[in-house]
């Protein structure tokens, strides 16, 4: 058989396996009402991110007012801050750094998890065990520390949270892609594609990864709240974003002294936008890790 004719055939296996298992995951997760709201929760976080980075919505966040501490009324519905901000604003515009702390280490943290577990449960052998010896000596170390080191290392800034809870979180998607590619390498359709001469490449990229897909989108929604969380005890810390971002954690931060002057409004605001975008993503990620569970297909 040609080189031109396999890759056609693996083509069209790929596709049709793949349409039928997400159209299936698709009808499944339709289902499953409190899923669907909270991903349109998610898309109105999302909205609101955009908005403020475009400066259509809480743009005076950063504009002092004259009254410093000022209680929650019509025309600032979580009072103002010591400088006289608008408390909602700044957590509007808090919800603009935490999905971009989300999303940004979650660009770091799956391309390396996901690599390296291919590469180890696919190749094993000595592969397998330096992978394996790796990944257990990052992990022997608690993450809040490796990030705390980090974070002292490179500085105080966005781009430290970044980079920190990006290259210190990728180990237990790595473990769940090997445990993946161990079982999948052995399985028919990948001894198929290597007895018509399918490469490596091939077989761990274009037969085997769409197969354990779902576990990445998983993973993906777990990442957000493990990412907002962190940054937000990270900015308690003192080593998070710069004190003049409007982030949750500093919010929650500048907390510390604000309660003691009977100020509670500025803790309230962070931790309602978090409340709701952690439960959000939680119960999402339930509902599609039951819609991309490959054993409740065509129930």
């Amino acid at each position: 058989m040609s080189t031109g004719t396999t890759a056609t055939v693996e083509q069209n296996q790929v596709s049709s396996a793949g349409v039928s298992l997400w159209s299936d995951a698709y009808r499944r997760f339709k289902k499953n009402k409190l899923g669907v709201v909270c991903f349109f929760i998610i898309c109105g976080y999302v909205a609101i991110a955009l908005l403020t980075w475009l400066g259509l919505l809480g743009a005076d966040f950063s504009v002092n007012g004259p009254d410093s501490y000022a209680a929650p009324s019509s025309s600032h519905w979580f009072g103002t801050d010591i400088f006289g901000r608008d408390v909602f604003a700044r957590g509007l515009h808090g919800t603009r750094i935490a999905l971009s702390i989300g999303l940004a280490t979650s660009f770091i943290a799956i391309p390396i998890g996901v690599t390296l577990g291919a590469i180890a449960g696919y190749f094993g052998g000595l592969v397998d065990d330096f992978i394996v010896w790796f990944y257990n000596v990052v992990e022997s170390i608690p993450d809040i520390l490796k990030i705390i080191a980090l974070g002292y290392a490179m500085g105080r800034g966005i781009s430290t949270v970044y980079i920190s809870i990006g290259l210190t979180t990728w180990v237990s998607l790595c473990k769940l892609i090997r445990t993946e590619f161990m079982k999948h390498k052995r399985r028919d359709y990948v001894q198929s594609a290597m007895a018509i001469g399918a490469s490596h490449k091939r077989r761990m990229f274009l037969h085997i990864l769409p197969n354990v897909f779902h576990i990445i989108l998983v993973n993906l929604s777990v990442r957000f709240i493990t990412a907002i969380k962190m940054e937000v005890v990270l900015s308690y810390l003192g080593l998070g974003v710069e004190p003049g971002q409007p982030s949750w954690g500093i919010m929650i931060d500048d907390a510390k002294l604000e309660m003691a002057r009977g100020v509670w409004w500025g803790l309230t605001c962070a931790s309602i936008f978090m409340f709701f975008l952690i439960l959000a993503f939680t119960l999402f990620n339930d509902a599609l890790r039951e819609a991309l569970d490959p054993k409740l297909r065509n129930k």
